[in-house]
């Protein structure tokens, strides 16, 4: 096995796409990888744990790690809700030998591979269509009919960025989009 040190992968996607099932089933098929906990100022939903899903914030806690340039990456990504990649979690996974796995917002990994290019994976994960993507957030039960309207919006804006990174996948299969995604890390990692 190659040396892993300091490299990472990115999963970015417009929300809905798929994009956390694919990143949960490589990190469960291969314990060399590790997820990256973002950190958000959004609420914590139903089932949802601080340092598990997300560090979750206060804005203020937010702001204050953006003044000491804690972040490699952040954003206000949905209804001025904070999101970001801090760097302490990247050292965090870097310091256990495991390469991290970010699974987050397009905007953020276009700025996240500009800084670790050559040691940096990206793959957009490409819904079948706007229409089934609105389905499958639908589907969640957790969006009002105005949050929806946004995420598919801002999906559609997202989806014009899908050239912008190493590699994009089709979702069209989510057994057949885990395969192609998995070759594709294994080939970059040298496994």
């Amino acid at each position: 096995m190659s040396s892993v040190h300091n490299k990472l992968i990115i999963l970015t996607a417009p929300s809905g796409s798929g994009k956390t099932s694919i990143t949960r089933f490589l990190i469960n098929k291969y314990p060399q990888l590790s997820f990256s906990i973002s950190a958000t100022s959004r609420s914590p939903r139903a089932g949802e744990k601080n340092g598990v899903d997300y560090y979750f914030m206060s804005v203020e806690e937010f702001r204050k790690k953006i003044d000491e340039k804690g972040f490699i990456e952040w954003e206000i990504v949905y209804e001025g809700k904070y999101y970001g990649t801090l760097k302490s979690e990247l050292e965090r996974i870097w310091n256990e030998g495991k390469v991290p796995m970010l699974d987050i917002d397009v905007q953020g990994a276009v700025h996240v591979q500009q800084k670790f290019a050559g040691d940096c994976l990206s793959i957009f994960v490409e819904p079948p269509s706007v229409e089934e993507l609105k389905r499958r957030l639908s589907s969640r039960g957790s969006e009002t009919p105005e949050s929806l309207a946004t995420r598919i919006n801002k999906a559609s804006y997202e989806l014009s960025f899908n050239h912008h990174f190493t590699k994009t996948i089709l979702n069209d299969d989510l057994d057949k989009a885990c395969a192609e995604t998995e070759q594709v890390i294994k080939e970059f990692l040298g496994w």
